[in-house]
């Protein structure tokens, strides 16, 4: 694990604080860095709104964010590795490619490595350090942008514990190589308090590589540690300032090579001996400046800077004998493997997708007391910047099944781009309550330019002439407006309105917006042990992006482009209910979610973008099931709990289309089971036993570049806990 010079002090001197501190601290603990904050139940939020809280996510455990966030309503994930390190999350029918349509934060500031210039999310903060994640949608999401169409998903990091000393020591071991070591020390002082966390986790794989028996695993370590320092609780303007340093690294051997139908069927979790040097290295690190002041009994002012850098090269095969995946490559690769290739050696070209990003800013939301008005202002300035300059690499694969390096590729000689933004926002949000009803309305401006500049394949100097210099100025109000009504102490009423929108990206040569009317309608329902939650939602596109990424299978000359669907209608109803029965001195929780989603393209177009293609008007959108339902049930004892999650996901088109799915264009339905179960061995010691994939359901995740990933298969994992 390569760890900066530049965090180590740091880090050490973070570790002394944790020690040293003895008092606890006030309550409030950055609460701006949250969307709900304990001021604010997620009953009474407009529009839809959930809370994963520090128990649901407890109880699985999942290190994978994708199977956390399946107990939303309206969430779509699209599985690719297994073990969710480049996350594919989409909300409402937005597409889930890299979760670029959705705007991921932690601890209230934008996450992605370049959120406006490159949004495709090849970076996610690790799902298994979070302490809560909320998730908004619809009108609730107004506030949070750039992408306002999708939603919101807020991550929540360790909070600093108000103890004097406290912490928790998490090891996990399991089957295919996996293991997880998450431990976290602090404390807090009257004035000066601190926390410091490990988490790393690794795995072999569930595949192995044809002939050369490598394995297809992982390792990913992260480093998260914070300090605040605050003024005594009794002072006139009470503040807070923290300081958060972040770092994280991560070396997995992935590819975007599956397999054909033949050789899924006949092993599902075999790799081709092509990819056998496919590799991602990747570095992240961040600090994050947060202030928070009380100015009065009605006024309080919370302010975030923030940077962050990320690099990363994913060297893959990119080729096989001249072709690529999507055209012909994968067959050539399968018919080597298996010995019916007319040759006794292929040509495998291997590309450096060698790529550096960097996004920094500073935000600050005044919250306003006005009695009947809750009203809230915020700013926001923010950069960020995607530097790409990649290169390939030319082998051979000859019958022993071993790649000899032919050419060694320049850097840079095979794309050097560089994408940036620059963007200001603005918002103002009033909540108004009068009588049983609260009306929120909401106002936000975006100004933002966002640029490329692109020189052609084979240059390096970044003096040359440019092949493309382009800019995007974009200048958007982006109104909403919700209505909560209160019918009786357990019935709410809800509804909203909000202009959804995401800005062209730099590849976009029509320089059109993403814009969408989104409309949802529903009520929650809570009383004892029930709650209840129904909105029908309906989004009504002027016009869709779809950003064409190699991760959809796209040529290569097209990677970076962005094409425009026009007219998009996309509707649905979600649903999430919960009960807990008791049973003597067992209690019973049980729960279920469930999405119903349709789509259709309203004209039609030709798009370079491969799971669009030749679109006619009524065509369905690709990888949106029409139904997804979640059951989940517990058991729950003095010293024990054991919980069962059965998870349905109805087939999926993987290329835009209506009636009937080809056979090649089909993931089908399925349904998986995971299971876990918890025993206290003391009040501060529990052993932990979690099995995904329970019936060892064999299904195909995705079809990305027209050939096959595997869903991971059973996987059972063992766990002790350790807190003081």
């Amino acid at each position: 694990m390569r760890i900066s010079s530049f965090f180590q002090p740091a880090l050490i001197a973070l570790s002394v604080v944790s020690a040293i501190s003895n008092t606890a601290v006030a309550d409030d603990d950055m609460e701006h860095l949250t969307i709900f904050g304990s001021g604010e139940t997620v009953n009474d939020v407009p529009g839809s709104a959930h809370m994963i809280s520090q128990a649901e996510l407890e109880k699985f455990d999942f290190t994978d964010i994708m199977r956390t966030l399946t107990t939303v309503p309206g969430v779509y994930v699209l599985e690719e590795d297994g073990y969710g390190l480049r996350p594919n999350i989409g909300m409402r029918g937005t597409g889930q490619n890299r979760s670029e349509k959705v705007t991921i934060m932690e601890d209230g500031v934008l996450a992605a490595p370049a959120p406006y210039s490159a949004p495709a999310a090849y970076y996610f903060p690790t799902a298994g350090r979070m302490q809560q994640i909320e998730v908004l949608k619809g009108t609730s999401s107004a506030m949070y942008g750039p992408r306002t169409t999708g939603g919101v998903i807020n991550m929540l990091s360790r909070t600093i514990p108000k103890e004097a000393l406290a912490g928790q020591v998490n090891l996990s071991a399991g089957e295919d190589g996996f293991a997880k070591a998450h431990a976290y020390i602090g404390g807090a002082g009257k004035n000066v308090s601190s926390v410091v966390e490990i988490f790393r986790y690794q795995a072999d794989g569930f595949k192995e590589v044809n002939h050369t028996g490598d394995d297809t695993g992982f390792v990913k370590n992260d480093i998260m540690a914070k300090m605040m320092i605050n003024s005594d609780s009794d002072a006139k303007y009470y503040q807070e300032l923290e300081f958060k340093l972040k770092y994280s690294d991560e070396n997995s051997d992935e590819t975007y090579m599956g397999l054909t139908d033949a050789d899924f069927k006949t092993n599902p979790y075999s790799r081709y001996s092509a990819s056998q040097l496919d590799n991602m290295d990747t570095e992240h690190k961040q600090w994050q400046i947060n202030h928070h002041i009380k100015l009065s009994d009605r006024f309080n002012l919370g302010t975030s800077a923030y940077y962050n850098e990320f690099s990363r090269n994913w060297y893959k095969t990119s080729k096989v004998n001249g072709k690529s995946l999507s055209d012909g490559a994968i067959d050539d690769a399968a018919a080597f493997d298996n010995g019916s290739f007319s040759d006794d050696e292929i040509s495998v070209d291997v590309k450096a997708n060698s790529r550096a990003y960097q996004s920094k800013g500073l935000q600050t939301v005044l919250n306003a007391d006005f009695g009947a008005h809750q009203v809230k202002f915020g700013a926001r300035y923010h950069e960020d910047e995607m530097d790409r300059f990649q290169w390939v690499d030319n082998y051979t694969l000859d019958t022993s099944y071993e790649m000899s390096l032919i050419n060694a590729g320049i850097q840079g000689s095979d794309s050097n781009r560089i994408d940036s933004a620059e963007a200001i926002a603005l918002f103002v949000h009033d909540e108004y309550s009068v009588g049983d009803f609260i009306i929120n309305a909401g106002l936000r401006y975006e100004d933002m330019t966002i640029s490329r500049k692109d020189w052609a394949k084979g240059v390096i100097d970044r003096n040359a002439p440019l092949t493309k210099d382009v800019s995007n100025d974009t200048e958007v109000l982006l109104p909403s407006l919700a209505v909560t009504y209160r019918v009786n102490n357990d019935l709410i009423i809800i509804g909203g309105v909000q202009k959804g929108f995401a800005p062209p990206a730099p590849g976009n040569d029509k320089t059109e917006n993403e814009e969408s009317i989104n409309y949802e309608l529903g009520f929650r329902y809570n009383q004892q042990a029930f709650n209840g939650e129904a909105l029908v939602f309906y989004s009504d596109y002027e016009n869709m992006h779809g950003n064409c990424t190699a991760s959809q299978g796209c040529d290569e000359d097209n990677v970076g482009n962005q094409y425009n669907a026009g007219a998009v209608k996309v509707s649905g109803l979600e649903v999430k209910t919960g009960y807990e029965f008791a049973a003597g001195a067992l209690s019973i929780p049980v729960d279920l979610t469930y999405t119903f989603t349709t789509t259709e393209f309203q004209n039609s177009f030709q798009s370079g973008l491969d799971t669009w293609g030749n679109v006619l008007t009524g065509d369905e959108l690709p990888y949106v099931p029409e139904n997804q339902l979640q059951f989940t049930v517990g058991v729950v004892g003095e010293q024990w709990r054991s919980d069962i999650l059965v998870r349905y996901v109805d087939e999926m088109r993987t290329a835009a289309g209506q009636g009937a799915i080809a056979a090649d264009q089909s993931i089908d339905s399925r349904t998986v089971v995971d299971m876990a179960a918890h025993y206290n061995l003391a009040d501060n010691q529990e052993i932990t036993l979690n099995i995904d994939n329970l019936l060892d359901k064999q299904y195909i995740a995705t079809r990305t570049h027209g050939s096959i990933m595997a869903g991971k298969p059973r996987s059972l994992t063992l766990g002790y806990k350790y807190s003081f």
